[in-house]
């Protein structure tokens, strides 16, 4: 009861931190127009907040087990090279993103293996994969740029694409997280696989005595954070429409956990809620879209980042000596 009173106490703050945020930067100038709530910026900015936020979920399924995954960003830029040599090679374009997710599985599964079966730690697991993959792909593209051109316009719909519902525009990505939203919130929340996801975090011993398959459960886990990975990774080329090994995909990772760790996610794992997940993307990005408009400069965007990390650390450290104190005592 008290962790579910924390995520929503933690939402609602998020939620008026967001609302605060923009209605602080809504301002209109002398003619009456704001660069903040002008269509353009709204059109590249809600977009990307469910691009990013598919990238946070799938962080959060491996920072929920007690695990890290640094290798997001690489299996982004395996989706975004391999998707459009398909595509190019003749295969049809939602074949080639099925293929595509099924590597990316793959990858996922293999992160498992190496940190179950082989007992590895995930920081080492998924550092290499970062280094590995991110290799392998300037390799195999030879550092040139790739697209998919005009091949697969029914693809990029999925990434750029809007519904015109009257009133306002509503991008299809952000119906795309809604079902991935409800989906993860309805199997972390009422489901047995769920539950045991969560106490697999919170104790991984007193989870396997309970009879929990906590080495099936983190496998599973590393295998849904690159199947969606690579999904948000093809979204995210979909919507460039070009990319390049050596760049695509870097610092995803932290976007990834940063947004995860700001919504809520606790670094300990054990802790988490999918609406904070949400709302805590919302804000990085909206910090970040302010300072691009205001100061017509991205650098410093990584210090949002870094800033994000260290104070979601921070608070995950003291609410865990919190509740040790009221174990003691």
């Amino acid at each position: 009861m008290k962790r579910i009173l924390g995520n929503k106490v933690l939402g609602i703050g998020l939620l008026v931190l967001v609302v605060a945020l923009v209605g602080a930067f809504a301002t209109v100038d002398s003619q009456g127009h704001s660069r903040f709530l002008s269509a353009q910026n709204l059109d590249n900015l809600l977009p990307r907040i469910g691009r990013f936020c598919i990238l946070s979920l799938a962080a959060a399924f491996v920072i929920v087990t007690g695990g890290i995954d640094l290798s997001i960003g690489a299996v982004c830029c395996v989706a975004g090279c391999v998707l459009p040599a398909l595509v190019g090679a003749g295969v049809p374009p939602a074949l080639a993103l099925l293929l595509v997710l099924l590597l990316c599985a793959l990858l996922g599964a293999w992160h498992g293996f190496l940190v179950v079966g082989l007992r590895l730690q995930p920081f080492v697991v998924t550092l290499c994969g970062l280094l590995v993959y991110r290799g392998a792909m300037r390799a195999f593209s030879d550092d040139q740029s790739m697209s998919v051109g005009t091949a697969a316009e029914g693809l990029r719909w999925l990434s750029i694409g809007a519904l015109d519902l009257g009133v306002c525009r509503v991008p299809v990505v952000g119906l795309v997280l809604l079902l991935l939203a409800a989906g993860t919130a309805v199997l972390w929340s009422r489901t047995v696989w769920g539950r045991h996801l969560f106490a697999l975090g919170r104790n991984e011993e007193a989870a396997r005595f309970s009879g929990v398959p906590t080495a099936r459960l983190t496998l599973l886990a590393y295998v849904a954070c690159s199947l969606l990975a690579g999904f948000g990774g093809c979204l995210l080329m979909l919507d460039v429409n070009s990319v390049q090994a050596a760049t695509f995909g870097n610092f995803y990772e932290l976007y990834a956990i940063a947004g995860a760790v700001l919504g809520g996610v606790a670094l300990r794992g054990g802790e988490g809620s999918v609406l904070g997940l949400v709302l805590g993307v919302a804000l990085m990005q909206v910090l970040s879209n302010v300072i691009n408009l205001t100061l017509a400069d991205n650098r410093l965007e990584f210090v949002v980042v870094g800033a994000v990390i260290l104070l979601g650390a921070a608070a995950d450290e003291g609410v865990r000596r919190l509740l040790q104190r009221r174990v003691r005592s």
